[in-house]
């Protein structure tokens, strides 16, 4: 048995040590019975008397019951980071408008010249497009400052703004971690419908973007974007991206999300779905089937979402600030391309600088380099008021160990800080982009809820700064377990996460000794087992199947099909 005794001073209650103590006094540490003594007569929790008596651990254990706002939200305000000095941005700005006035982009697509020649851009001897300084800074003025995009129900519509933080899964990874043999295996197309009813149910996820790939239809392009869309309005509700292979399905995909938003020209009203992609070869270079995606989603006037990824090291310089020019250089030629087509098109400035490890060239998405570029570059874009789109949590950690934990910890927490409008926190993605992990979803979840709370910071008023409880408690019972501003902000001031675990050692060990993995993978099966959401109206369905080469078999989007 152990033995503590708390002290207290003549000016109070040592009340954290107090807290600590009753940890220790459930076994912590041991899992063995301990005993505290405290030095003075002053009671820990109220009087039999006290009408507070009883409500501190019966509202510890009921916090969804506590009126008022929860501690944390969609699109609070970031941008308290800022690695770069202003000083710093505007020589990154001025190399990057070099860049583009005198060395340009290659490749440039006919359907690009159409829109750009006419407005000053010319070619050089070597048919690469340079972009006048003037004409680039006229459009950065005109481009979009936000724009609110929808969700398939409008009760997750969000406002992209300022330096409002948003969470997104993304990404092509062409494998699912298996939990229980814990090896990778192909990606399938009731996956993609699985991981979207999976973060259906994740609160802290805000977009869902195609997270992996449908392996089995990689071969057979329209046949797969037509069903990753389909897979995405079946699971989920949140407002939704995806990257689109070539020009000639946008139409098709229109066609398709206007029979759910209700007739023919109804989801350009109200676009629910970014269709997006790679429209930048680098160094340098257009990539002609997703530059055609670009310039046909911005005479749609939908919402364009790209990723830039020049590597340091491999295609942009391993000098991070020359990666940081080239990238810049590389997302402003779209976004004047964009705004050639229709001023003020709703664009997301995705500057997504990648890191090679210099010891072997090889991608890696966890290094602290890696989180530095990303915050950099939220950094810039919300420096001329662009909305910003980065990545992160891109950890090259093979599972959800401590080594994802800490990758995706640094660089989440740093493009958030930051202030990245949408940030692609890649949730439960391993393997430096080549794994998925259902589990992983879960455990980033968490992640991204405890970030958000780093996001939204301490709100200093008179009342916070609570110098009346402080009296009050002194002179009555000496903490403030039960006090009324306790029980008011044990919603709104704290964030509690849903996975990890917070009893004492002694009841973990008793619990037996069970790890965030596995609770995770208990919710997983909790949730997939359970949540078949209806989202299509069966006649609305029934249209689509009939009219596009639906593959998602209707059995697997019911209970009871014995996968979960």
């Amino acid at each position: 048995m152990s033995h503590v005794v708390v002290p207290t001073t003549a000016g109070g209650p040592a009340t954290g040590i107090r807290a600590a103590a009753r940890r220790v006094a459930r076994g912590a540490g041991t899992g063995e019975n301990a005993r505290v003594e405290i030095a003075d007569d002053r009671p820990l929790t109220p009087a039999a008397d006290d009408p507070r008596a009883g409500r501190g651990r019966h509202a510890r254990n009921h916090v969804a019951s506590v009126p008022g706002p929860a501690a944390v939200r969609p699109g609070m305000s970031g941008g308290l980071y800022r690695p770069l000095s202003t000083s710093d941005i505007e020589r990154i700005y001025t190399t990057a408008l070099d860049v583009l006035a005198n060395i340009g982009i290659g490749d440039p697509i006919p359907e690009i010249l159409r829109y750009a020649l006419p407005r000053g851009c010319t070619l050089d001897p070597d048919g690469r497009l340079l972009f006048p300084r003037d004409l680039v800074e006229e459009l950065i003025g005109v481009a979009s400052r936000g724009y609110v995009r929808y969700g398939v129900d409008p009760a997750n519509d969000i406002e992209i703004s300022g330096e409002r933080v948003y969470f997104c899964t993304s990404g092509e990874a062409v494998t699912v971690l298996d939990y229980a043999t814990q090896t990778f295996r192909p990606t399938r197309l009731v996956d993609l419908y699985d991981a979207a009813r999976l973060v259906d149910r994740l609160p802290n996820i805000h977009c869902y973007g195609q997270p992996f790939i449908a392996a089995e239809y990689s071969e057979d392009v329209y046949v797969h974007d037509i069903n990753v869309a389909y897979a995405a309005l079946a699971g989920q509700n949140k407002p939704f991206a995806f990257s689109c292979a070539t020009v000639g399905y946008v139409d098709d995909l229109v066609s398709m999300f206007d029979l759910v938003a209700g007739g023919e020209g109804e989801f350009l009203k109200r676009p629910f779905c970014s269709i997006g992609g790679c429209p930048i070869v680098s160094p340098l270079r257009f990539g002609k089937d997703n530059a055609e995606v670009l310039v046909r989603t911005a005479e749609l006037g939908l919402a364009t979402d790209i990723a830039i990824a020049p590597q340091a090291g491999a295609t942009a310089p391993a000098a991070l600030a020359g990666a940081l020019v080239q990238c810049f250089a590389e997302t402003l030629a779209c976004l004047a391309i964009v705004n050639m087509v229709r001023p003020g098109n709703p664009f997301d400035f995705g500057m997504w600088p990648f890191v090679s490890d210099l010891r072997t060239g090889g991608f890696t998405g966890g290094s602290g380099e890696e989180a530095l570029l990303m915050a950099a570059s939220a950094q810039i874009a919300n420096h001329y008021g662009l909305v910003s789109s980065v990545a992160s949590g891109m950890t090259d950690a093979k599972t959800m160990d401590a080594q994802a934990g800490y990758e995706k910890g640094i660089t989440i927490t740093a493009a958030a800080l930051a202030g990245g409008n949408l940030v692609s926190a890649y949730p439960g993605i391993v393997g430096s982009l080549m794994g998925q992990s259902f589990e992983g979803l879960v455990i980033d979840n968490d992640l991204l809820g405890n970030t958000q709370r780093l996001v939204r910071g301490i709100e200093v008023t008179e009342e916070t700064l609570s110098y009346a409880v402080i009296a009050e408690a002194v002179a009555g019972v000496g903490h403030y377990l039960g006090a009324d501003q306790t029980l008011q902000l044990m919603r709104s001031e704290f964030h509690y996460p849903e996975l990890a675990d917070r009893t004492s050692p002694g009841e973990w060990q008793e619990g037996g000794s069970r790890t965030i993995y596995e609770h995770a993978h208990e919710r997983v099966q909790e949730i997939l087992g359970s949540h078949y959401p209806e989202y299509l109206d069966p006649k609305i369905d029934a249209r689509i199947r009939e009219r596009f080469p639906i593959r998602l078999d209707s059995t697997d989007m019911r209970p009871g099909n014995g996968r979960w």
